[in-house]
């Protein structure tokens, strides 16, 4: 159950912070390096994104890990 939550906020809060600055889903998988129906199943928690994928999402997002 605990897993399921964090991943909800996980795609919840990429998804936020995205539309927050703006970027569109097309854009946000060019600056991080990753396909974009991946970005989408992410922010769809339809998959949970490894360390190494957050850390490309924060980074193209200009937060720090720990905001996602």
């Amino acid at each position: 159950i605990i897993r399921k939550v964090i991943r909800l906020n996980i795609g919840e809060n990429i998804r936020k912070i995205r539309e927050l600055k703006n970027i569109s889903q097309d854009k946000l998988s060019k600056l991080s390096n990753m396909p974009r129906t991946s970005l989408g199943r992410y922010e769809r928690n339809e998959r949970t994104p490894n360390i190494d994928t957050l850390n490309k999402i924060a980074n193209a997002l200009k937060v720090d890990i720990d905001a996602l």
